[in-house]
């Protein structure tokens, strides 16, 4: 059995919906449709987590094996406006733990962006990051993880902030789109 581990905060978790609404879910089932029945996905989502309290709670998943990591985090540190260059460095820090404790872990980012209609440095500096991060580390990338679903208000809970259930689908085939090409490699 091989695991995908899901490692990210409330948009992983599936924030005001069942679990099986959450796109991690939403993967195993396209796993099992898709015939690719030895992969079992953990979602380790916690509502708030910023890439600080993240990198806190890291070690106790990275006692378990690990064959995919995908890493969405960073939603909550933009959000709070923690800066650009400290979530750079959490995230960093993530990926060097991964990569030390599973070498031959597969490694998938997922990018965080603000809406272009926020002006400035640091959505910029922060849209940046992600991308400096995955060629930096060789990883794959999903560019936007709320890429179409962001600022949709019926994609969004009344929150205008979390996926709903639909949504969630969105993200689910974001993340597929670059979780099967690492699949398929491993065939």
């Amino acid at each position: 059995m091989k695991t995908i581990l899901f490692f990210g905060d409330s948009l992983t978790a599936g924030y005001g919906l069942p679990t099986a609404q959450a796109y991690p879910s939403l993967i195993q089932e396209k796993l099992k449709e898709e015939g690719y029945d030895d992969y079992t996905v953990i979602n380790a989502g916690i509502s708030g987590d910023t890439t600080s309290s993240g990198l806190y709670r890291l070690d106790r998943w990275l006692a378990a094996p690990i064959d995919i990591f995908v890493l969405a985090l960073g939603a909550n540190d933009g959000l709070r406006g923690i800066p650009a260059r400290e979530t750079s460095q959490n995230l960093q820090q993530i990926i060097d733990k991964v990569k030390h404790k599973h070498p031959d872990a597969q490694i998938i980012l997922s990018g965080m962006e603000f809406p272009d209609i926020v002006p400035g440095r640091y959505a910029a500096e922060f849209r940046k990051l992600f991308r400096e991060l995955a060629i930096r580390n060789n990883v794959t990338f999903v560019p936007f993880l709320l890429e179409g679903v962001a600022g949709m208000r019926h994609l969004n809970l009344p929150d205008g902030v979390h996926p709903n259930a639909e949504g969630q689908k969105i993200l689910a085939r974001h993340t597929w789109t670059v979780l099967e090409g690492i699949i398929k490699q491993n065939i």
